[in-house]
């Protein structure tokens, strides 16, 4: 029932908050939080990952649905799409564009996944409660005392349930509900996914995060030897995560790292587009630029993105 969006915080052109990226993802646990653009990592062995891309442009399901098209049925779907994109009809799509694009996509999926989730609490009368919640959720009371995985997840869920709960009437309507699925898209819950990510890395819980338990979180391999994306994390904590240099990342320290200030993943998607595409660097596409490097936008085998292209709603 949990769905924290994670992904690494992309720095397409500032490496400030770049990180080492493992060769092997199963055994790199991502803590930066993002905005919905993708699951997917934005690079892998220090390679662009044209998939996140077309996450980021399609939104995910629908970036799956166009793999199982022909570059010709791609590209037609495409144009409809570069279509939508240019909201003053000029010809020209403009970082602007791409980005308040990007930007419908991913509330798209929010509201889509929340939905989704809402439906299966069978909520009748617009409101959900923490108890029903509890009782789908976990299914039993626990006893007093009890120390279980499952137990200490429930306790974090009604706690994070509490924050979300906005106006305080103890239940959750559908937009309080979507910030407690989707806590890293809504800046009032900020404070809870930082806590639960220094609960989570903090063994010794001091209130703080050492070194040791910041390679742990991610390398918990003891056994192995290092790959080089750890030693480049263990530099990484050194130059940016401990900024006081205490040895230690404290809550705010922690707040930088997976809830990069100043920072919008949008942006930084509509310009890696625009760069990668604009092939006479006027700064704006085409929709023939566009067309000519389908690949970066849909996939080799590109998707069809049918509620995009037969819904007339404002994005």
């Amino acid at each position: 029932m949990k769905l924290y969006s994670a992904g690494l915080a992309i720095a397409l052109f500032t490496s400030s908050y770049c990180s080492a990226l493992p060769p092997n993802k199963e055994q790199h646990k991502d803590r930066v939080h993002e905005q919905k653009l993708s699951e997917k990592q934005h690079e892998v062995e220090g390679e662009h990952n044209n998939d996140y891309d077309h996450d980021a442009f399609l939104g995910q399901k629908e970036a799956r649905d166009f793999d199982q098209l022909t570059p010709e049925e791609s590209k037609e779907k495409l144009g409809f799409i570069v279509d939508k994109i240019d909201r003053n009809h000029d010809a020209f799509i403009t970082e602007d564009e791409l980005q308040h694009w990007i930007q419908y996509v991913q509330k798209k999926y929010i509201i889509e996944d929340t939905e989704r989730m809402w439906k299966e609490h069978e909520v009748g009368d617009g409101k959900l409660t923490w108890e029903s919640y509890r009782q789908r959720t976990y299914g039993y009371e626990h006893e007093q005392g009890d120390d279980s995985e499952d137990f200490n997840e429930m306790l974090r869920d009604e706690r994070k349930f509490g924050v979300a709960d906005i106006d305080g009437d103890g239940k959750l309507n559908f937009e309080e509900f979507a910030a407690f699925e989707h806590p890293e898209d809504y800046k009032h819950m900020a404070d809870v996914v930082i806590l639960e990510t220094m609960e989570d890395i903090d063994k010794d819980k001091d209130g703080k995060i050492s070194l040791d338990e910041y390679i742990g979180d991610m390398w918990p391999n003891k056994d192995e030897d290092e790959p080089e994306w750890v030693k480049g994390e263990r530099e990484q904590f050194s130059s940016y995560r401990d900024t006081n240099g205490d040895g230690f990342m404290d809550k705010d320290e922690v707040k930088n790292w997976i809830i990069p200030p100043n920072y919008d993943h949008s942006e930084a998607e509509a310009k890696h587009l625009i760069y990668e595409t604009d092939e006479n660097k006027d700064g704006v596409l085409t929709k023939q630029e566009i067309l000519d490097k389908y690949d970066i936008f849909v996939g080799s085998q590109a998707t069809d993105f049918g509620d995009a292209l037969t819904r007339h709603d404002e994005f």
